[in-house]
């Protein structure tokens, strides 16, 4: 079954080659094509464009479909192209041709785009939870060893000290700062697209201020020719957002392998989350953190990928969109799947906490003692010159006493004021008004409570 299907039977070949993968990328998106069609019917009986007793019928009939597919039972059959075509078949054979009304004033266009901005926004909020999870672990952290040094480095060369309260922290606030770029993705997604048929509106009386509501839209994509352009611009900002989280976690975890290793020792992974090798019997491998590191790297791909299937498109719907899904719609599971990882291997492990008895981070220290001269009154040039000369001639002592206490340096970590930026952005995603608006949606108590 086809939605678009004439009396020209399509050559079989070409049929495979044009479907692609989009039918098993369609499930991902079927309770939000179900929902997008509860919000579309009621909007059209509101119109004229359907009955009551038609919507009433509908409407129970997709919320059946509905926990259908959120339980993973409602498949696409064989001859059926798409999940919007399956839906319709289902309604069809159920209602007979009261099925076939709920397509009025849309196309496959825009429901579509409506499904991969549902989608979208349940997996952000998702990914959210996770990466808040990941926060709240890297912030204990941060605390639980805020007064355990560590040499801190440029050019991979021993730099100056620092500690594990900044290394857990600064990952902590970065991924605050991720958030807040997906926050911006968020609301550019959550915008609804439908109304906007293939992009050029329809001659029917639509009430998108409705559907808008209905959904749990912050506002619509007003200009139906800019709704259709946002499908793939819409994927690659979102899918920029997911790649800066990406990046944290890689960066974590090529920390994570280097200070893992015998030249290192700064930490350790129990037993239990390390490999071993077929040859060399002392091998403890940090293969999880390999693993992150190189999946994430793959999915910080992912925003080039995207643009290199649409940035030469005009404006209007091209068949090339199709691809983005393969590549967009997986890859919210592989980074929570990342995240999760993440989480479990930041608790567990074990830090050295007397790495700095070792003479080799005695120079740790030459910047503390040029600034312990300089509040003598010696000047700051004199005083570098002064310490320079000692290491040189192997004379350098160092004072380990600290005295950093400026705002979210190794003394004043402000842990509590990154917490709050991150809860900060948090809030502003309002899920909570989301979920509102979806369960009224699913709650069919409106077709006895709000009729006279």
């Amino acid at each position: 079954m086809k939605l678009w299907e004439k009396d020209i039977k399509l050559n079989e070949s070409i049929e495979q080659f044009t479907v692609g993968r989009d039918r098993e990328m369609d499930l991902y998106l079927a309770p939000f094509d179900i929902l997008g069609s509860m919000a579309h019917i009621r909007m059209l009986e509101s119109v004229a464009l359907l009955q009551k007793e038609e919507l009433d019928a509908l409407s129970r009939e997709l919320k059946r479909l509905y926990s259908k597919a959120q339980s993973q039972q409602l498949v696409i059959e064989d001859g059926v192209e798409d999940i919007h075509s399956q839906v319709e078949l289902e309604l069809t054979r159920k209602l007979g041709d009261l099925g076939k009304k709920i397509h009025s004033g849309r196309s496959r266009n825009d429901q579509v785009l409506l499904d991969l901005r549902l989608f979208t926004r349940s997996e952000i909020e998702k990914t959210t939870e996770l990466v808040s999870e990941l926060f709240d672990v890297l912030i204990a952290q941060s605390e639980s060893y805020k007064d355990v040094l560590m040499p801190g480095y440029t050019h991979l060369q021993v730099a100056m000290p620092s500690s594990f309260g900044l290394w857990f922290g600064a990952y902590a606030e970065s991924l605050a700062d991720d958030l807040q770029l997906l926050l911006a993705a968020w609301k550019i997604n959550n915008r609804n697209p439908l109304g906007s048929a293939a992009g050029y509106g329809s001659s029917f009386p639509l009430n998108r201020s409705m559907t808008t509501e209905l959904l749990g839209f912050d506002t619509m994509a007003y200009n139906v020719v800019y709704a259709q352009m946002g499908r793939g611009k819409t994927e690659r900002v979102v899918a920029t957002a997911l790649a800066g989280i990406a990046a944290t976690i890689s960066k974590l975890a090529f920390d994570a392998c280097l200070f893992n290793s015998q030249n290192f020792a700064f930490i350790r992974l129990p037993d239990e989350f390390t490999t071993g090798s077929s040859i060399m019997p002392h091998k403890k491998n940090p293969d999880v953190f390999e693993l992150l590191r190189g999946k994430c790297n793959k999915i910080q791909a992912l925003p080039q990928q995207i643009a290199f299937i649409t940035n030469n498109l005009p404006s209007g719907y091209f068949r090339d969109l199709q691809i983005t899904k393969e590549i967009f719609i997986p890859i919210f599971e592989e980074l929570n799947a990342c995240l999760r990882m993440a989480s479990m291997m930041m608790k567990q492990i074990e830090i050295n906490e007397d790495i700095l008895s070792d003479k080799r981070y005695d120079y740790l220290f030459s910047v503390e003692e040029v600034n312990r001269r300089t509040l003598s009154g010696i000047p700051f040039r004199d005083a570098y010159k002064q310490v320079a000369g000692e290491i040189e001639q192997g004379r350098f002592q160092p004072e380990k006493r600290l005295r950093h206490s400026h705002e979210g340096s190794i003394g004043n970590l402000c842990n509590s004021h990154i917490t709050s930026y991150m809860h900060e952005i948090k809030e502003s995603f309002g899920f909570a008004r989301v979920k509102v608006a979806v369960e009224k949606l699913l709650d069919l108590s409106w077709l006895e409570n709000e009729r006279p």
